[in-house]
């Protein structure tokens, strides 16, 4: 019974719970149900990724009304996997949330830090698992609403800044998707995306259509935070509290890079994009991405902003594997999703166990603190190798399949970016390194003791999978590898 269900369950069980835990009293009562919340959605993605591994898809429709008049779930592979890393990031995000919120965010505001929490991993489950592209929409608005509230909480002003930038971008964002979505309707008389697939080649010729796809890219270009729509990422990664910095890194852009794959593959198909500069764009941009961000991130003073220009040009990876259009690029795109989110959410858990006990995330601060707080130094370390790309770990998988697709496409010179990028990240990886274990420690004398086992715990949980799934990738070459069918119109 419940296994029918598991989707719509997925997205009411949090929407249910946040108002209730805007309302509960304390700080560890709200904490606690957005804990048991967030686990119950982790255990429901398990679950409804088993029933879709094999190929499978599971279509539920809301209030009972057949698609496509109605609205329906319509869960495959692709979403799945990009659900479970929603749910398990929430779910290894809230542990470490408890310490470190505390700190970070006045008492009075707790509760609706929770409240905001769950309301945005519900917004984000419900643009990956709905087959309807104005619910979509809905969903997208949701999480982005609660974003701006809890990168706001910020314990800077600049919090507040941040959040403003992020409203104003990510409303321009909204709104360019908002009227792609009209012109495609006005098309074609339907929102389901299964149904628009297969209504739109009769009108791809139309002008309407290509205007309307361009709308669609670039408002979903600017919540991927796709250079140079970039802008607002930096400073929302770096401002809001330390448990947000880590949740949205490791999920808001992989999910909008998911409804990037969907519209492209899915909704239009390759049959459109291919008389389009779509694939181009992507190469040129994702190239631009890598490059450019990486600089960036080189010289930058503080850890979190060097680590959100970083995310950047990981972006820019992904981008480069859609715009191959190949097997194996998009293979290399689906794995890197996964992959990303394990190593940015282990590098700024790290980095926000060192916030939690010095208080700053600016470098210069980190001197010598390494020695001092061992384990959440070996934990920044080996989260770097991973974004390195070292071979052992996550981030070896992705860029190596990236590496391929290029090969097999005789793009050399793209393979020499993705080259040049994992060199650049060892620069700035090594800037952070060197300060904080071979510097010495501050003059003032003041010693650090190792942070909580509530932040070290989930931050060595994920670190280990970074390496679990760099020796051993049958889970996410497998996804990733049917998710490339499911998608359809990709040449094999």
């Amino acid at each position: 019974m419940i296994e029918s269900h598991i989707s719509l369950l997925l997205v009411v069980i949090p929407l249910l719970a946040a108002p209730v835990t805007a309302l509960l009293p304390g700080v560890r009562l709200p904490w606690l149900t957005a804990l048991l919340v967030s686990w119950v959605c982790f255990a429901l993605a398990i679950w409804q990724f088993a029933l879709v591994m094999d190929g499978s898809v599971i279509s539920y429709e809301l209030g009972g009304w057949a698609p496509p008049w109605g609205i329906e779930y319509r869960i495959d592979i692709v979403n799945a996997f990009v659900a479970l890393i929603v749910a398990g990031m929430a779910a290894i995000t809230l542990p470490y949330a408890l310490r470190s919120v505390e700190q970070e965010i006045p008492k009075h505001q707790i509760p609706l830090f929770y409240s905001m929490f769950l309301l945005c991993m519900d917004g984000l489950l419900g643009i990956t698992l709905t087959g309807d592209i104005f619910n979509l929409f809905v969903f997208l608005e949701i999480s982005s609403l609660s974003s701006y509230t809890l990168i706001s909480m910020g314990r800077q002003r600049r919090a507040l800044t941040a959040a403003y930038q992020y409203l104003i971008m990510g409303t321009i964002g909204a709104t360019f998707l908002l009227i792609g979505i009209g012109l495609i309707y006005a098309e074609t008389g339907t929102l389901n995306m299964a149904d628009l697939s297969n209504r739109l080649p009769a009108v791809f010729s139309h002008h309407t259509v290509h205007t309307a796809f361009a709308f669609i890219v670039v408002g979903v270009a600017l919540k991927l935070a796709m250079f140079p729509l970039h802008l607002w990422l930096p400073n929302a990664y770096t401002y809001a509290p330390s448990a947000i910095t880590v949740f949205l890194a490791a999920t808001a852009t992989k999910v909008a890079v998911y409804v990037m794959l969907r519209v492209v593959f899915t909704v239009f198909s390759t049959g459109f994009t291919s008389d389009t500069p779509t694939d181009d764009m992507f190469l040129l941009l994702g190239v631009l991405g890598v490059l450019v961000a990486s600089f960036y991130a080189i010289y930058q003073g503080d850890a979190k902003r060097l680590l959100a220009y970083s995310s950047v040009a990981q972006i820019g990876y992904i981008l480069l594997g859609i715009g191959f259009a190949s097997a194996l690029g998009v293979t290399a795109a689906v794995v890197h999703i996964f992959n990303h989110a394990l190593i940015k959410g282990a590098l700024f858990m790290a980095v926000g166990a060192l916030v939690y006990r010095i208080g700053s995330s600016h470098i210069t601060q980190f001197s010598g603190v390494g020695r001092q707080m061992p384990w959440t130094f070996g934990a920044l370390v080996l989260g770097g190798l991973s974004l390195i790309g070292v071979p052992g770990t996550a981030g070896f998988i992705s860029k190596w399949y990236l590496v391929l697709a290029a090969i097999e496409q005789q793009a050399w010179l793209i393979a020499a970016v993705i080259l040049v990028g994992s060199l650049l990240a060892v620069v700035y990886v090594w800037k952070m390194v060197e300060v904080l274990y071979f510097r010495p420690a501050s003059d003032t004398g003041e010693t650090y003791r190792e942070a909580p086992l509530s932040l070290l715990v989930p931050t060595w949980l994920l670190v280990i999978a970074n390496i679990y799934f760099g020796l051993n990738a049958d889970l996410t070459v497998g996804a990733a590898t049917t998710a490339v069918q499911v998608l359809g119109g990709i040449p094999q």
